[in-house]
């Protein structure tokens, strides 16, 4: 799942990216309402993290134009203002939560976990096609009796999968939602996780696999008896 956080603070943003990122989440991170807004605009998130106090545009006219757009990815508000008038105003334009800061980390990765749930795109905790299952909370992969575990990017790329079975996903597509808008990475990072990820299918004797649509992309299929 993808999150984007807005947060003018520098060492706030990478502490809660750090932490998503340890859920599992791919996380772009912004620092000032304008880029927020160019970045909502830009791509497709799960979930958005928003400061108030930021520089360019704070928070709530960030939100008013994401929803002017028609972006109704969830949002919560994450700031310092926790006045009860400041997380009204939060709410009535539109916010899904608020959480004041400071807070505790178990709480802030619980919130997100509500708010992808809210957006429709909170997955179950196990995921599967055929009998090949995935486990949403130890992120292992499992068919018939064997498991094996996944790293942070083969999981999101699998969960997406999993998600979204028998769709196609270009390569720019999952270049995209897997390793963000900042990423530094070439295309063929995408060719290589498909690649670890046909491995351990392989390896688990399972009955799906990654199939390659020529010319168009991937796509999660279960094997043909």
């Amino acid at each position: 799942m993808r999150i984007l956080i807005a947060e003018d603070e520098v060492g706030i943003a990478k502490a809660l990216k750090i932490m998503l990122e340890r859920s599992k989440y791919s996380v772009d991170i912004v620092h000032t309402g304008t880029d927020a807004v160019d970045y909502a605009m830009a791509s497709d998130y799960d979930g958005i993290v928003l400061d108030i106090m930021m520089p360019g545009m704070d928070g709530l006219e960030v939100l008013a134009k994401l929803r002017e757009a028609g972006i109704a990815a969830p949002v919560l508000f994450l700031t310092a203002k926790g006045d009860i008038e400041d997380r009204v105003a939060g709410l009535n334009a539109g916010a899904d939560d608020y959480l004041p800061k400071p807070f505790a980390t178990s709480e802030f990765i619980a919130r997100v976990k509500a708010l992808t749930r809210r957006s429709g795109a909170y997955a179950p905790v196990i995921l599967s096609l055929g009998e090949t299952a995935l486990d949403c909370n130890q992120y292992t992969l499992a068919y018939g009796g064997k498991s094996v575990r996944l790293n942070n990017k083969e999981y999101q790329m699998m969960e997406l999968f999993m998600r979204h079975p028998h769709h196609v996903f270009s390569s720019e597509r999952l270049m995209d939602k897997i390793w963000g808008l900042d990423s530094e990475a070439e295309i063929d990072v995408v060719w290589t996780y498909i690649g670890f990820l046909r491995r351990k299918l392989k390896q688990l004797g399972s009955d799906i696999e990654i199939r390659t649509v020529r010319g168009a992309g991937y796509s999660l299929e279960e094997l043909k008896c």
